[in-house]
């Protein structure tokens, strides 16, 4: 890629980037830990510059007690010692973007670690205090307070309260954490939240950061009355999608605009009305955020065409680009959902010997690798999607690390299997993820029978899910169609989604059970898989040149 021009140089450039989605523990592990870390990402860095990709998105690198894979965040400044070193980000930063790959890192603002010094010091300050002011402490309910200061459910299951224990040992106040109880939620009303969150921003930006993906990002604001949460209709919700929120986007919007090269903030907006969605991605805040109505979308004709339509519909008045995702570190891999009776995705829905035919769902992948890197915008590929990995579904229960398997009865496995480590060479675990001649295991099981899967092994075969990819993402930045664009349907069968993104390129995709026509074209550029009989087969996708 030695002919790409510097990225600094193109203002539009996540307009219809292609990102690819960095689960540090799972990368690549380089001292033979059995964890990955950012040394092993520069080793890779060429692997995925010939992948073809625009921008690196790394799921948080901080230190962390890893309460929540990382999501419990002690040090915005620095790199949790298990992965490396703040010089080593710098440097991976630096490297990427030599390669004309960019540096999102993850901004996680809702709350943090148990263990940040703020918090700790608001836990021995005691209550009343002004460092308790930065969250939300408050007295229970009851007769004797030991009831939680209002019914809000934690994101992980039971209540999103969690009793604190005065120096004298008897029962004090409740912190608010609506995910882990080692996660305490920020008081966002408080200035000094506002401003150490800006400054983080800084601090990422002026070491070359490409952007920042904010997590759990319409759910920062709280009402500060805390009521109770309802079913009223049309009442607003204490917690999710307030109007204060746009306030603290606009002003992490001037600070990346106040830096060249356009970097970015991508929020994590789960929200069903796209209308409050769109609102997000107004010229003055956010430049993109999640598409999570397609990531859940069916394998389904109209409910895909449905969803298409929606999303377009929804940022078009803003003139933001869509975004298009699979699946990530959080949702069941794409080629093991694919292969069920059904394929949408709910959390509420997880559970253990839900049966996959994985021959079929990754038909379907390879098929939906095509969609959604034909469709308008920007598209997020997660680590092992070109891969083809499948969801892993066995690993022993005692190794499971996910709180939402930990608290939930051991009914619900959680979210491990789409973050085992990748396999990237030899026959038998670890398969190239640690150094020849790691002693220690990987931080979770891989199956012994990857050597298949692996990078090495694909790379060699014409026709593995890795080098669709690789040729997919060779025709996207060839075509000048593809990317941020235009879109417009054809008209086709019941069970076929066709479009077009310019004059000469088609795609279409065939849902049904027998062969398609394909509509007037002059070649085939790409297929999902083999034509039969120059028809296109059941789960199938094809891009044409018209």
């Amino acid at each position: 890629m030695a002919d790409t021009p510097q990225p600094e140089a193109d203002e539009n450039w996540w307009r219809g980037a292609v990102i690819y989605q960095v689960y540090p523990r799972s990368f690549a592990d380089s001292n033979g830990d059995g964890t990955g870390d950012l040394a092993g990402v520069r080793s890779r860095l060429p692997y995925l510059a010939e992948l073809g990709v625009n921008a690196l998105w790394f799921c948080p690198w901080y230190p962390s007690p890893m309460a929540d894979g990382g999501y419990d965040v002690a040090d915005y400044r620095d790199v949790e010692p298990v992965f490396g070193t703040l010089a080593e980000a710098e440097k991976l930063i630096s490297e990427a973007l030599a390669l004309g790959i960019r540096t999102i890192i993850d901004i996680v603002p809702n709350h943090i670690s148990a263990a940040h010094p703020w918090f700790r010091e608001a836990l021995a300050a005691g209550p009343g205090s002004s460092a308790r002011e930065r969250f939300w402490f408050r007295p229970g309910r009851g007769e004797n307070g030991e009831l939680p200061p209002n019914n809000w459910p934690s994101q992980f299951g039971g209540p999103a309260w969690t009793r604190t224990t005065n120096p004298d040992g008897t029962p004090g106040d409740w912190f608010l954490n609506l995910f882990d109880s080692e996660q305490p939620d920020l008081n966002w009303n408080h200035p000094e939240v506002r401003a150490e969150h800006e400054d983080i921003l800084r601090f990422w930006f002026d070491r070359g950061a490409g952007g920042v993906r904010i997590d759990s990002a319409a759910m920062v604001m709280k009402d500060p009355e805390l009521p109770d949460l309802t079913d009223e209709p049309g009442a607003p919700h204490p917690y999710i999608d307030r109007d204060e929120l746009h306030g603290v986007y606009r002003g992490w919007r001037a600070i990346a605009d106040s830096y060249p090269g356009a970097r970015i903030l991508v929020g994590e907006v789960w929200l069903p009305d796209a209308e409050r969605f769109a609102r997000y991605l107004r010229p003055d805040e956010m430049h993109t955020a999640f598409n999570f109505d397609f990531l859940s979308c069916p394998w389904e004709v109209d409910r895909l065409r449905t969803s298409v339509d929606v999303t377009l519909a929804a940022h078009a008045p803003v003139s933001a680009p869509a975004t298009w995702v699979l699946c990530n570190h959080d949702v069941t891999r794409t080629v093991t959902r694919y292969g069920r009776a059904d394929t949408g995705f709910d959390f509420a829905t997880k559970a253990f010997g839900i049966p996959t035919d994985l021959e079929l769902g990754t038909r379907r992948a390879r098929a939906a690798a095509l969609l959604t890197l034909a469709l308008p915008g920007s598209v997020y590929l997660y680590q092992g999607e070109e891969l083809g990995l499948p969801e892993v579904e066995d690993i022993p229960l005692d190794k499971l690390q996910d709180p939402m398997y930990l608290r939930s009865a051991d009914t619900n496995p959680g979210r491990d299997g789409c973050r085992v480590p990748l396999p990237w060479s030899g026959s038998e675990p670890p398969f190239g993820f640690s150094p020849a001649g790691s002693t220690a295991q990987p931080w979770l099981p891989q199956p012994a029978g990857w050597a298949s899967r692996t990078a090495e092994a694909q790379a060699a075969d014409p026709d593995s899910m890795l080098s669709l990819y690789r040729e997919a993402l060779r025709l996207r930045r060839a075509e000048p169609g593809l990317g941020d664009g235009t879109f417009g349907w054809l008209e086709s069968g019941p069970s076929v989604l066709a479009f077009r993104r310019s004059p000469e390129f088609v795609c279409v995709l065939n849902l049904g059970t027998e062969p398609a026509e394909l509509p007037a074209h002059t070649e085939v550029l790409l297929a999902s898989g083999p034509l039969v009989g120059g028809r296109l087969p059941a789960d199938t996708a094809a891009w044409l040149r018209t």
